[in-house]
């Protein structure tokens, strides 16, 4: 599995991590202070991510979750010091929302290039107790750089983006990014969606740093998603069971 991950340098001291080989072309962040490291999210659980992450720091590393989705969780197992917004404790914890099977169906349903010592049948959702349950405003400090935690939920409960407020960096989770947005999970909700969408734009942001597909989104697609929100919201059409709205660079699924 030693090429299953894509390492692409931000800046200095900031990398993306990325599994382009697998259609959902996840993203996890590794963002290096002084003092230590945070990695936003730890993708599939296809290859060894914390391989990864050691060729690039020695510095101690605190897992930051954006959300507890089978795709953003499958690398936990490699860390100790794991974070979690507290909405979603239990559901790494306790009890995932999602049956295995399901996850592992989603894993394979699209033609990908999977490692030839992947298994499939050995595959397990990573279960575990946090070290940390954080909430919004929190603030991580790494030592010459900090990360705020901005509570979004729509897309699952407890998603959160994280901002730094000195590079005006956004990781923006599942929240924007290129592709189709998804709130029709039961355990989403559009209209919180939409509200989160208003709340990022509030944000001064230089560079979004996105939970999926293409690593360039510019800054004005948030202003963009929240018109195609409100849209749905002026027509009545912001409820779960009205399907997928296609607005060219991406898609909204309610």
């Amino acid at each position: 599995m030693k090429n299953w991950f894509t390492i692409e340098r931000i800046d200095s001291d900031t990398f993306a991590i990325s599994e382009y080989k697998h259609w959902e072309e996840t993203h996890c962040y590794l963002l290096c202070g002084k003092e230590k490291a945070v990695l936003i999210d730890t993708g599939l659980g296809i290859g060894n991510i914390r391989e990864a992450v050691d060729s690039l720091t020695s510095l101690p590393v605190m897992v930051m979750t954006t959300h507890v989705h089978w795709d953003h969780i499958g690398g936990h197992g490699y860390f100790g010091n794991i974070a979690v917004h507290e909405t979603e404790k239990d559901w790494l914890s306790v009890r995932f929302p999602i049956p295995l099977q399901m996850v592992k169906n989603n894993l394979t349903c699209r033609p990908c290039e999977l490692p030839e010592d992947f298994s499939i049948d050995d595959y397990q959702i990573f279960h575990g107790t946090p070290k940390k349950v954080f909430r919004e405003g929190d603030c991580m400090d790494l030592g010459d750089r900090a990360l705020k935690v901005i509570h979004t939920p729509g897309h699952s409960p407890g998603h959160c983006c994280f901002y730094e407020p000195d590079r005006k960096y956004l990781y923006s989770g599942d929240l924007i990014y290129r592709g189709c947005l998804d709130a029709f999970y039961p355990t989403t909700d559009p209209q919180q969606f939409f509200q989160s969408v208003r709340k990022v734009r509030a944000l001064s942001v230089r560079r979004i740093l996105p939970g999926h597909h293409q690593l360039y989104v510019p800054v004005t697609m948030i202003g963009t998603i929240e018109k195609g929100f409100e849209g749905l919201s002026n027509e009545g059409k912001l409820a779960q069971g009205n399907g997928i709205f296609d607005f060219g660079e991406f898609q909204i699924h309610i």
